[in-house]
C-alpha cells in the first residue's frame, strides 16, 4: 500500500477498490479472534475498513445509505489490527492519542468522508456482500467495492493530522 503511505494529512483523494464495513461488534469479534488464533472474515494486511452500518437496501439498489459512524468507538480495537496489517480506516472525527500513535508506528492512514451524506455515498458503491456476522445485522461486515468514493486524509502514515491546530 505504499500509495497510501505517500498520502497527505488534508489531501482529498477518490479511492476506487475493495472495503470492508465494521463497527463496534464486529471489531470485537475480530480482536477476540485474533486474540484466540482463530480465522478472520477478511485479510487484514492491507485492507481498509469503513466503520459504517449501511441501512436496508431498497428495491433496485446496491446498498442502503453508508454514511460514517464515529470513529471514536473503535479506538480500543484499533491498535491491535494495525499491528495485524490493517491499512486504513474510514469514518468521521478525531482518534485518540494511542490511535494517532499506531497508524504512525504500523504506516496506516485514517480517512474521514463526508458524514450526513449517507444516500449520496451509496451512489460510489458498485457492489455490497455480506461476508461475515451476519446475526449483527447492519453490523455485520460487508464488502464493498466502490468507484471514486471521496475521503479525506485526516492522519497519514507519518502523523500528519488534520484535527492539529496550526
Amino acid at each position: 500500500m505504499k500509495k497510501l503511505n505517500s498520502l497527505k494529512a488534508g489531501q482529498q483523494i477518490f479511492f476506487s477498490g475493495t472495503i470492508y464495513t465494521a463497527r463496534d461488534q464486529a471489531h470485537k469479534r475480530m480482536v477476540a479472534a485474533i486474540k484466540t488464533g482463530k480465522r478472520l472474515p477478511f485479510e487484514l494486511k492491507g485492507a481498509i475498513i469503513y466503520y459504517c452500518g449501511p441501512t436496508r437496501t431498497p428495491k433496485g439498489k446496491v446498498i442502503g445509505s453508508c454514511g460514517p459512524t464515529t470513529s471514536l468507538r473503535m479506538d480500543e480495537f484499533t491498535p491491535l489490527l494495525l499491528a495485524q496489517g490493517l491499512s486504513g480506516m474510514i469514518g468521521k472525527g478525531g482518534r485518540s492519542k494511542e490511535v494517532r500513535d499506531a497508524i504512525k508506528k504500523y504506516k496506516g492512514v485514517y480517512f474521514v468522508t463526508y458524514a450526513g451524506c449517507g444516500a449520496l455515498l451509496s451512489k460510489y458503491v458498485k457492489g455490497a456482500k455480506t461476508i461475515a456476522y451476519r446475526d449483527l445485522g447492519p453490523e455485520a461486515i460487508i464488502k464493498l467495492e466502490v468507484k471514486d468514493f471521496p475521503l479525506i486524509v485526516a492522519i497519514d502514515a507519518n502523523g500528519g493530522c488534520i484535527y492539529d491546530a496550526d
